[in-house]
């Protein structure tokens, strides 16, 4: 039973992510995920009480999962500009993917303050790699440095064109550029 209902579970998320990737966040109802998998409204309110309560499990959910692979990406490098170089490229495939810009659509509307700190603390978690590579190289703030890091991958993403390779590998390597070396030379 707790099998089934886990798996149940995870195909309304699911099915939530993607009815926001197709249609936008303001698409996303209990009506019309009840629809796409196949449910009742009564059988969707045993998982989920309100849009809101669905719209903070989504987001959730997602988190933890980018979480993993950021510390995955980092742990697998060895010296420190690989892993700041694993940690960007792992980063921008998260934000690229289509599932991130769903989840931060969701973000963006009302939700429970309950919600609101899960979802600050997991956003904390998704930075702590990073942090913990300059905290071990002796950058100072670091924090503040990974949050600027951050931004930078964000406006990078902005930048990626899917099937321009050429063009995209030369975007990554002008950011890697920036974060690892900074400017070459001062300017005047």
């Amino acid at each position: 039973m707790a099998e089934h209902r886990a798996n149940r579970l995870r195909a309304l998320l699911d099915a939530g992510r993607d009815i926001v990737a197709t249609g936008g966040a303001e698409a996303l109802t209990l009506a019309s995920l009840a629809r796409r998998v196949g449910l009742s409204r009564p059988s969707l309110y045993e998982y989920f009480r309100s849009r809101e309560e669905l719209v903070a499990a989504i987001v959730s959910d997602a988190l933890p999962e980018w979480a993993e692979k950021l510390e995955e990406a980092v742990n697998g490098a060895a010296s420190v500009p690989d892993k700041i170089e694993a940690y960007l490229r792992a980063e921008l495939a998260i934000i690229t993917d289509g599932s991130h810009g769903a989840v931060v659509a969701l973000s963006a509307h009302a939700l429970p303050d309950s919600s609101r700190e899960q979802i600050r603390a997991e956003h904390e978690r998704l930075l702590a790699p990073l942090v913990g590579v300059f905290t071990t190289a002796g950058v100072q703030r670091a924090h503040l440095r990974a949050m600027l890091v951050h931004a930078m991958v964000e406006a990078t993403s902005r930048m990626i064109t899917p099937g321009r390779t050429e063009h995209n590998e030369a975007v990554i390597q002008t950011l890697l550029d920036q974060v690892v070396h900074g400017l070459d030379k001062p300017i005047s």
